[in-house]
């Protein structure tokens, strides 16, 4: 911005001397240099603010752009699959009047169930038991009393 050099430094530093006097020039001085630390902190603060928005921006329309190239799609699949489904939906009424009509025409097929075929004279089946504790064959445990088997001498 502005371009000052150091014989203009020093002739601001002259000029403010013969002002102030060598009393009252280094408080200025800190007075000045608090001011632009205080301006310097100021510009930075709005300048990170300003960067905070625009990523917060830039990461909106990405998020956006994301979000319609995921929407396309997936209102594509929506399409299709509601497609399948009444294809679907068509087929089983197509199957469904054909079934109705060869049973109209007495093709000889009949897809009711017959109660009477699922009737037999015996009686049904007793309950079953409960299993019992212990060995099955009744007799002793197959383990032997060190936990091995008595055919293969190994532990389990």
């Amino acid at each position: 911005m502005f371009d000052v050099g150091f014989s203009e430094l020093l002739i601001i530093a002259v000029v403010a001397l013969l002002v102030l006097g060598p009393e009252r020039l280094p408080k200025a001085a800190r007075f000045a240099g608090l001011w632009v630390r205080k301006a310097r902190a100021q510009w930075y603060s709005v300048k990170s603010e300003l960067e905070l928005e625009l990523a917060q921006e830039e990461m909106k329309k990405h998020l956006q752009d994301a979000e319609n190239s995921i929407r396309a799609p997936m209102q594509e699949l929506q399409q299709d699959l509601r497609d399948a489904e009444d294809g679907l939906n068509a087929a089983l009424t197509d199957l469904a009047r054909s079934a109705e009509a060869d049973n109209a025409a007495g093709n000889g097929i009949d897809t009711t169930p017959d109660p009477a075929a699922f009737e037999t004279d015996e009686p049904p089946p007793p309950p079953a038991q409960p299993m019992p504790d212990g060995p099955i064959d009744g007799g002793a445990d197959p383990d032997g009393p060190d936990g091995t088997h008595p055919k293969q001498g190994a532990l389990w």
